[in-house]
């Protein structure tokens, strides 16, 4: 079963082909952090990344759900290279 999503991309040369919100270099594994430390959908769109509307943060929890491993390693690795 193949998923489409409205917002969300894989461009082969665009954050290594990482899926991401179209139009952005904001990665899932980006936002999908910033949830899992504390920060809410409102807190993204006014203060993190106010580019970003609620719609696609929404999107990128859906996008989670359906891939919640792939993000996960991901996530992991980003904060493991942001503790360097």
């Amino acid at each position: 079963m193949s998923t489409s999503y409205r917002y969300i991309v894989r461009t082969p040369d665009v954050r290594g082909g990482n899926p991401r919100v179209e139009g952005t270099w904001i990665g899932v594994h980006d936002v999908i952090g910033l949830l899992q430390n504390g920060k809410g959908v409102e807190s993204i769109t006014t203060t993190c990344l106010p580019m970003l509307t609620k719609a696609q943060v929404y999107e990128c929890l859906a996008y989670y759900e359906d891939h919640r491993g792939e993000v996960d390693l991901l996530v992991a690795r980003q904060m493991a290279y942001d503790q360097q």
